[in-house]
């Protein structure tokens, strides 16, 4: 079977343009690719070099020592991109296999996303560990130009009455959306440190925790994709397999985590439950207004993910329950109860 990127059939008009290019959703397609390219072509010399390993004016122990605004919200649309993308891939190549010859704009496009949108988080964990913000221009150009030729996509389905039953239309629409907010994204991030269009620049210093050769829980300082999956305790394990480990090891904690800083946060919240409630009787309501006023995010966030990490449990025994019920049991013509029968 023939490759071409607008297909190969004999009497195909994937190739016509007479009622304009942008007319053309091959030639739409094609427009698509344009961001994609220019990012990696971008991109690729900055990350081979090595810029973001180790900055010349920034003498630090730790990989990551800062973020810019919009951290975790930037890693968030980034895997909800990503996923979509993987979707739209997967749409492509069903609906690739049902013609006569292989239409490469169908899913080579979203093949090239995806690679940028890996591209892109890589390139801005860089930029952000060596606090370099002006390199992030790239990024604002990528998202423009993404934002804007994808727009022009879902216009054309619009055009051409491709409605919400095709599932091309949605994920188009999501991808829209997703790159104008990673769009604002970085429109934020020029507003908050001002490293272009503005005269003064904001200047960030590293945290004084991260100066400190003694602390080694770093936590609160690394990415979100990071912090989710503790990578930065792989160098912290090995050394734990290969001999005992001790307290020198083990390190310092930050300054915000000791039990000093904790304390007096809730004696300072503790103290304005007081003063605000100076008239009603003291007890034990008091300590958790106070609890809730100084760490309620942290408890509030803590407590979901515990309640969601239950409720998962349940996930892998309904699974199995399923795979033996529909794969073993009914390909030998017994009958079986269901878990939930049970």
């Amino acid at each position: 079977m023939a490759l071409a990127f607008c297909g190969d059939e004999g009497n195909s008009t994937a190739y016509n343009v007479d009622h304009g290019v942008l007319n053309n959703g091959c030639f739409v397609d094609a427009l698509n690719v344009v961001p994609h390219v220019f990012l990696l072509f971008i991109t690729f010399p900055i990350l081979f070099i090595g810029w973001g390993s180790q900055s010349s004016k920034v003498h630090i122990h730790h990989s990551t020592w800062l973020h810019f605004p919009g951290h975790n919200l930037r890693w968030i649309l980034t895997f909800i991109l990503l996923f979509v993308l993987v979707c739209e891939i997967a749409e492509g190549i069903v609906s690739d296999g049902v013609s006569e010859s292989r239409h490469l704009h169908l899913y080579m496009p979203a093949g090239m996303a995806f690679l940028a949108a890996i591209t892109s988080v890589v390139y801005y964990h860089n930029i952000e560990t060596s606090n370099f913000p002006k390199l992030l221009i790239a990024l604002l150009f990528y998202w423009t130009l993404a934002f804007i030729t994808k727009t022009i996509k879902f216009v054309k389905f619009c055009d051409n009455d491709v409605g919400f039953s095709q599932l091309r239309f949605c994920l188009t629409g999501l991808l829209v959306i997703l790159y104008g907010m990673l769009l604002a994204v970085e429109i934020n991030v020029i507003r908050v440190r001002r490293y272009v269009f503005f005269k003064s620049p904001k200047e960030v210093k590293p945290p004084e925790d991260l100066q400190d050769l003694g602390v080694r829980f770093l936590q609160p300082f690394v990415n979100l994709l990071s912090k989710g999956t503790y990578w930065w305790m792989n160098t912290f394990i090995k050394t734990a397999h290969k001999k005992p480990i001790d307290l020198k090891t083990i390190g310092k904690l930050p300054i915000a985590m000791r039990a000093l800083t904790n304390y007096i946060h809730l004696n300072e919240a503790f103290e304005a439950q007081k003063n605000k409630r100076s008239s009603l009787p003291q007890g034990s309501g008091s300590i958790w207004r106070a609890l809730c006023c100084a760490f309620g995010r942290p408890l509030l966030l803590s407590s979901t993910f515990r309640i969601l990490a239950d409720l998962l449990g349940f996930a892998g025994p309904l699974c199995i329950s399923g795979i033996v019920h529909n794969c073993i049991f009914e390909t030998l013509g017994f009958s079986f109860p269901k878990m939930r029968d049970i």
